[in-house]
């Protein structure tokens, strides 16, 4: 059985593979087991760095409890999203290129593709509290509440978040979110949007393309990509 600090080093390693880094910016979290709080890399690394010993546990308060390294200022995006969604195990905060210039437009995510199936019908939540820096509860929380029940919040003037059951949904879901965010704006730069799932096909195609089986076969295709290799059992 995989233990909490690999999956975070895998969640960043997939992300990495995606190409979601921002330098040492950005970070995924997984809801420590116990209820300790969350599971995170340390500050100052990049996604493809990170290793084992580069995890921090950091609780709801910000203490760092286990591992070395100093924690994120933004822990409060994951402690405060993980005490409002029991269904959501791992958190992603990412700075993805496509998904930020996106969120800069008020406009409507369209399902164009499959990716875009999963934030589509009802449109993907904008959090417009701030663009600043998620370091207090408060802020954490509101982020929370913009996200509702979706599987993804963007942030404009800042990123996304992206949530999961699994370390693979949440990872996969910011990944997701990025590809029908560039879908999008590369349409939108051909002209006017003209066609798009509807409400109906976008409930079917969330069952035939993203089904827990197809998510796990691109997260296992991210983990191919950074080297990795899961544990079949």
């Amino acid at each position: 059985m995989s233990s909490p600090a690999a999956d975070v080093v895998r969640a960043h390693r997939a992300l990495a593979a995606a190409g979601q880094g921002d330098l040492v910016w950005g970070h995924a979290a997984l809801r420590d087991p116990e209820g300790k709080g969350v599971w995170t890399k340390a500050s100052g690394w990049g996604f493809e760095e990170v290793t084992e010993d580069r995890v921090v546990l950091v609780s709801p308060e910000g203490d760092v409890l286990d591992g070395i390294g100093r924690r994120h200022v933004e822990y409060p995006i994951h402690t405060e999203i993980l005490r409002a969604r029991p269904d959501v195990g791992a958190v992603v905060h990412t700075h993805p290129r496509a998904a930020t210039a996106f969120a800069a437009l008020e406009t409507p995510l369209r399902a164009l593709d499959h990716d875009g199936v999963l934030f589509s019908e009802p449109d993907v939540p904008r959090f417009r509290g701030t663009g600043g820096l998620i370091r207090t509860t408060d802020l954490g929380a509101a982020v929370a509440e913009a996200l509702g029940d979706a599987r993804a919040v963007l942030l404009p003037r800042h990123g996304v978040v992206a949530v999961g059951e699994s370390v693979a949904e949440a990872v996969m879901h910011a990944v997701l979110l990025d590809r029908a965010c560039r879908t999008q704006l590369t349409a939108m730069a051909a002209g006017e949007l003209r066609g798009w799932s509807d409400a109906a096909e976008c409930a079917a195609k969330r069952t035939e393309c993203w089904n827990p089986t197809q998510i796990d076969a691109g997260w296992q295709y991210l983990l191919r990509t950074a080297g990795l290799q899961e544990d079949p059992t």
